[in-house]
Parts: structure tokens; C-alpha cells; sequence
């Protein structure tokens, strides 16, 4: 995937959410106006790229409690250059749960949903955005988490508690549209 790619992804993608469809005007045209959006040295917005991780059933979601942070948030992080946002997706989720990236399922290759989000300033770094694209994935939850040393914590949250964890808009969105998903599986 090269940026011309993750471009036309977010040109196609639909929201029923008024406020990611801000983000994605405002990724779409951050993203057309800096070649170099996958690197995190880019102030004040780069590119990011997140999983929002499924058991089958769609009524689990894997958190993780991130360290620097202090929040709950899913699996995501930096491209580092990497302009296949989902290959960076896929990486992070195996790389902070501690999961073989082998049982990680990608469900689909579209977006799941994108986000834009404030990070505070942290030693060298000033206060800047993630521009957050999201790929929708499953792992079977009955396989262990061991996690790694960014999170203190990474578990399995039942679909209705997550808002629990993280009550942020975006957490909100990716939790109905999972809803929805859930719906039509049991239809």
C-alpha cells in the first residue's frame, strides 16, 4: 500500500458519523498535502494505524491499558515510515497483545474507522495528532494475552462494558458499528 492507496481508501469510505466524516475530509487532505505523513517526526500530524480486535462472536473486545498513556485504548501505534497502514495495523496488534501475527484474522481490507486525536506533549515531543486509521480484526478469545511492556494491562471486554474502559466519541462509534456487525452475524 503507498499513500495514493490509503487516499483512496478514505475517498470510498462512508460514515454515518458526522464527526469522522469531518476527520476524514480533514486526514484526506493532510494526507494529499505531505509525503511524508507515515513518519512520526512529522509535527504537528502523522498517520498512525489501529486495530479494533473481535472475538468471533463480535461480543469481546481486546484492550490494552496503555502505560504512557494512562488510558485504555486498542492495539495501534506509529508507521514509521510505513505507508501500508495495514501491515502497520496488523504489526501493532501482534506486537502489543503478544499474539502470533499468524492469528491475527484481518476481516476486511476496507477502513474500519478513522480517527483524530490529541496527544500530549512527552519528553522530547511536543503536543501533536494521530491521524488514526482502523482495521477491523478478529483473534479467537479463548488464546492467552500475554501483552508487552507498553501496557500494564490487556483483556478481553465484554461489547457492552467497553464504553467502561475508554468513553471517548471514537471508542463509542467503533462499539455501535460492532453492534451492528453483531446484529447481522446473529441474523
Amino acid at each position: 500500500m503507498h499513500r495514493q492507496q490509503l487516499l483512496n481508501l478514505l475517498t470510498n469510505y462512508q460514515t454515518r458519523f458526522m464527526d469522522e466524516s469531518g476527520y476524514v475530509q480533514r486526514a484526506i487532505r493532510y494526507i494529499g498535502e505531505h509525503e511524508d505523513c507515515f513518519y512520526r517526526e512529522l509535527w504537528p500530524m502523522h498517520v498512525t494505524g489501529s486495530a479494533w480486535v473481535s472475538s468471533p462472536d463480535r461480543n469481546q473486545i481486546l484492550m490494552m491499558h496503555h502505560k504512557k498513556l494512562d488510558q485504555w485504548f486498542q492495539p495501534g501505534g506509529h508507521a514509521d515510515g510505513d505507508a501500508d497502514i495495514v501491515r502497520v495495523a496488523l504489526r501493532e496488534t501482534s506486537e502489543e497483545t503478544g499474539i502470533e501475527l499468524s492469528q491475527i484474522k484481518l476481516l476486511d481490507l476496507n477502513i474500519f474507522d478513522v480517527d483524530i486525536h490529541s496527544i500530549p506533549a512527552m519528553g522530547a515531543d511536543p503536543q501533536h495528532y494521530h491521524i488514526d486509521i482502523r482495521f477491523l480484526v478478529e483473534i479467537d478469545d479463548s488464546l492467552p494475552v500475554p501483552g508487552n511492556d507498553e501496557s500494564h494491562q490487556v483483556l478481553w471486554v465484554n461489547l457492552h462494558e467497553v464504553t467502561r474502559y475508554n468513553n471517548n466519541r471514537s471508542t463509542f462509534r467503533m462499539r455501535e458499528k460492532t453492534r451492528q456487525l453483531r446484529n447481522m452475524l446473529a441474523a
